[in-house]
């Protein structure tokens, strides 16, 4: 079976800065990794270069065993890889579901499907641990649950590969 992602050689600089030198790594079906270091050792560029974010100089990725360079997080999205980063990325005046779904919208007859939203909506909380109901306001819940409304919306897009950054 191979590697849900494999980085091979990847080498990464900015400016006179190398931040990444021939670094390697994979994760196979079912496998948690975490990224270890001190602040500046290159963990956020890495993820970055997995989800699309910024390119590598140097090296290959290749996801379930087809070499990619993505050129931007929509090209890693459409290959499985979602991230959730530390800054939310939340609207505070529209729904958790709403939220969930922004953009990727449950819809039915070319409308959107409100019910259908809020029903898969409350699955992937349930899935996270939250019992928040989908359709209160982002604003009114904590950063806590926020975070988790953010993972849920990863989730939302069928993910294969999910990073968290910090």
């Amino acid at each position: 079976m191979s590697a849900l992602i494999e980085l091979t050689a990847i080498s990464k600089s900015f400016g006179p800065v190398k931040v990444l030198k021939d670094v390697g790594f994979d994760v196979q079906p079912g496998e948690v990794h975490a990224l270890l270091g001190e602040n500046g050792a290159g963990k956020s560029t890495l993820s970055k270069i997995m989800a699309g974010v910024i390119s590598a100089d140097g090296g290959e990725m290749k996801v379930e065993g087809k070499a990619v360079r993505f050129a931007s997080p929509r090209e890693a999205a459409a290959h499985g890889i979602a991230t959730v980063y530390q800054e939310l990325l939340l609207f505070p005046e529209l729904t958790v579901a709403e939220n969930i779904y922004l953009g990727n919208e449950k819809s039915r007859g070319g409308f959107i499907d409100w019910n259908e939203t809020n029903l898969e909506a409350g699955k992937l909380l349930k899935k996270v641990g939250l019992r928040d109901n989908p359709i209160t306001k982002a604003v009114d819940i904590g950063v806590g649950k926020q975070q988790l409304v953010e993972i849920a919306k990863a989730l939302s897009k069928e993910v294969k590969i999910l990073i968290l950054d910090e």
